[in-house]
């Protein structure tokens, strides 16, 4: 009799459980305080807090002497030679995180918008609210930055030509790192002793140091009412919903310039003016990129040569360094004209 084989083939069928759905977000806005124009803040966690992900920034850099493994070089070119891709050091480190924990805002609105002006100053005045309550800063009011588009106009024009808005120039000479700009449009309904009104737009998020636009964060408050007026529950829900927002606002600020400071260090602009001498402005931009992290030529001309830089270190010691790398590249009498913010203006003196 034939040998019967008989094969036995085993087949295991391996089924994963389903993965669970996420739990949709809860409502993060609270109802606003019928009649009241200084709502209270909703209850707000903090699982992606901006100074822990700042202080990761930094615990990622590569510990000197440690192997690292290859990375992908990348395809963007450098302005000039520098060792901006080192690991921060030990003091840059507390500069950075320091900074980033402290930066500072200037709030304003776009006049543009079309937003009564009783309306944007209570908006501004919600947000330099809580940036003095919860963030523990000082600010520039409502009536201090109108007072400074008058006084600062003459200078503006002398200083910038209209190369970027009076609001960004105060902003950059108040030192603010972060513009932050009030875009809303109210509405208001219901019968006389029972108005609603709305509020919704976006406050914008500026580098105050370029005028570039970091991001913003849409808002549309709840319908608020007043038995007062119109006026009064519109001015109920822009203040509400703008202090609802700043949680958010100054979390993705805190975020956005952490991660763009941490790529390059903090953008300064230097402004050399009397440079007919090319080849000493080249050896002044290869002096100073050894002194910091990243050096770009901006523009050059004989009359003027402009540059930004990026470091790790305060201002002071940026017009400390000046003086030094003028000083060895041929501009021994190079002296500063002025300043405004993060922008240096200095005559070689040639």
């Amino acid at each position: 009799m034939g040998a019967v084989i008989i094969g036995l083939l085993i087949i295991s069928c391996a089924t994963p459980p389903p993965a669970e759905k996420p739990s949709s977000e809860s409502q993060r806005a609270k109802e606003i305080v019928q009649g009241t124009s200084t709502p209270e803040m909703p209850s707000t966690t903090a699982p992606g807090d901006v100074q822990s992900a700042a202080k990761a920034v930094v615990e990622s850099q590569p510990i000197p002497g440690e192997t690292q493994a290859p990375s992908t070089p990348s395809s963007s070119p450098q302005a000039s030679a520098s060792y901006y891709t080192q690991p921060m050091t030990a003091e840059e480190s507390r500069f950075f995180q320091n900074y980033i924990n402290r930066l500072s805002y200037l709030v304003y609105y776009n006049e543009n918008s079309g937003l009564d002006p009783q309306l944007a100053k209570a908006a501004v005045s919600q947000a330099n609210r809580y940036l003095i309550e919860k963030e523990g800063l000082s600010v520039i009011d409502f009536d201090q930055i109108q007072k400074n588009k008058k006084d600062q106009i003459s200078a503006y024009q002398a200083e910038t030509g209209g190369s970027i808005d009076i609001i960004t120039y105060i902003a950059q000479k108040l030192n603010a790192d972060i513009y932050l700009e009030i875009d809303a449009k109210t509405s208001f309904g219901g019968v006389p002793g029972a108005w609603t009104g709305s509020a919704q737009g976006s406050i914008k998020i500026f580098d105050a140091s370029t005028a570039a636009l970091l991001g913003s964060i849409s808002f549309l408050s709840p319908q608020t009412f007043s038995p007062v007026s119109p006026d009064a529950a519109m001015m109920n829900a822009i203040s509400g919903i703008i202090w609802q927002s700043m949680p958010k606002v100054t979390e993705q600020a805190k975020h956005l310039m952490s991660t763009l400071t941490a790529a390059r260090g903090v953008r300064y602009e230097i402004i050399l003016q009397n440079t007919p001498d090319a080849m000493a402005v080249s050896q002044f931009e290869r002096n100073l990129a050894k002194r910091v992290r990243e050096v770009e030529r901006l523009s050059y001309s004989p009359g003027e040569t402009r540059f930004a830089l990026y470091a790790f270190m305060p201002a002071s010691k940026i017009q400390d360094t000046i003086y030094d790398v003028a000083s060895m590249s041929g501009f021994p009498n190079c002296y500063l004209l002025y300043m405004r913010g993060r922008s240096y203006t200095f005559n070689t003196g040639i």
